[in-house]
C-alpha cells in the first residue's frame, strides 16, 4: 500500500521556503505522494447568507498545477495527487495541457484526481454550468484521454469540440492515471466503468458495512463494463486529529483490510500553527507506520 500526506493547502501560508521544506521533507520520509486539495475562488459567507460550504473567503488555497509544478523542481521521486481538481468548472483542452505539461516537468509523476465540486459560486466566476457538471465530467475524461494518447485528435461531444489538433508535448503517461472524488451512486459508477481509482475522504464515508458496500458496487460496475475491478485503485485518507500514533497505526491496518491501494494522511484542521509542526506530525504518522 502506497503512503502519502494531504499538503495543509489552508494552514502552510504563502512563504515558498515553508513550501519547498514541506515537499522535502515528505520525500525524504520515504512518502509516496503528495495530494493538494483545490480551489479557485472562496466565497463571502457574509454575502451568500445561509453558507454551509466547507471553505470560504478566509481560506487560502495554493493552484495545485502551479503548486506541483514548483515542487516537481524541488524534488526526484514523490508523485503529485489532485484531490481534487473541479473539473468541470474548467476548460476542457486546458486542464489536458496543464496536465501533460506537469506530467512531463516532474518526469511522469502526476496522478489526477478529479470531481465535480460543490461551490456554485465558482462556477459563476468561471463562467461554467454549475447544473449539468455531472454529465459534462464523463464527456471532459473522454477527450483529455484522447489528447493524451493521441497526436491528433478530431472530437466531437456534446460541449466540447476538437477538429484535427493535439497536444505537444504529449504526457510521459499516456493516458495520464484519472481518479474520482465523491461517493454518490452516480460517480462509483462513474469510478467501475472509466476510473482508475476512488479518492475516499473520512467525510464522505467511514470503514463499516455500507463502505464496503460501496467498494462493490464499483466492482459490480467494472464487472458490467468489462472491466477487471482489481485494477481500480482505492485511496483512504487518516486525519491527525487528536488520535495517538497508536490509533492511525491501527487506522492503517483497517484501510488494508478494505483492499486500500493507497492511505494519505492529513494534518489538516489538527491545530498546528506553523509549517514545521505539520512537518513534525507527517514525521511522526511515518515512524509509526513504516
Amino acid at each position: 500500500m502506497r503512503v502519502g500526506v494531504v499538503f495543509p493547502q489552508t494552514e502552510i501560508g504563502s512563504d515558498p521556503g515553508a513550501i519547498r521544506e514541506y515537499a522535502q521533507a515528505a520525500e525524504s520520509l520515504g512518502y509516496d505522494h503528495i495530494l493538494a486539495y483545490d480551489h479557485v475562488l472562496g466565497a463571502d459567507a457574509d454575502y451568500y447568507g445561509n453558507w454551509t460550504g466547507s471553505y470560504r473567503l478566509e481560506d487560502a488555497f495554493h493552484e495545485p498545477f502551479v503548486l506541483f509544478g514548483f515542487m516537481a523542481g524541488l524534488t526526484q521521486s514523490i508523485e503529485f495527487t489532485t484531490g481534487i481538481i473541479i473539473l468541470p468548472q474548467r476548460q476542457t483542452a486546458l486542464v489536458a495541457k496543464q496536465a501533460a505539461a506537469l506530467d512531463v516537468l516532474s518526469g511522469g509523476r502526476l496522478r489526477l484526481g478529479i470531481g465535480i465540486g460543490w461551490n456554485y459560486v465558482e462556477y459563476d466566476a468561471l463562467g461554467e454550468n454549475f447544473r449539468n457538471r455531472g454529465r459534462r465530467s464523463e464527456e471532459q475524461i473522454a477527450l483529455m484521454r484522447e489528447l493524451w494518447t493521441k497526436e491528433v485528435v478530431t472530437f466531437e461531444g456534446k460541449w466540447n469540440r476538437v477538429v484535427r489538433a493535439g497536444l505537444k508535448p504529449l504526457p510521459v503517461q499516456r493516458p495520464i492515471p484519472v481518479w474520482f472524488g465523491g461517493g454518490s451512486e452516480q460517480v462509483l459508477k462513474r469510478i467501475g466503468e472509466t476510473g482508475d481509482g476512488w479518492i475516499t475522504t473520512t467525510r464522505q464515508v467511514g470503514l463499516n458495512d455500507e463502505f464496503r458496500g460501496m467498494v462493490e458496487r464499483i466492482h459490480e460496475h467494472a464487472r458490467k463494463a468489462g472491466r477487471d475491478p482489481s485494477e481500480i485503485g482505492l485511496e483512504g485518507t487518516i486525519n491527525a486529529g487528536s488520535d495517538s500514533p497508536e490509533d492511525w497505526a491501527n487506522t492503517v491496518a483497517d484501510w488494508k483490510s478494505y483492499g486500500a491501494t493507497h492511505v494519505t494522511f492529513n494534518t489538516m484542521n489538527s491545530g498546528f500553527g506553523s509549517p514545521q509542526e505539520h512537518i513534525d506530525a507527517i514525521r511522526r504518522f511515518r515512524e509509526v507506520t513504516r
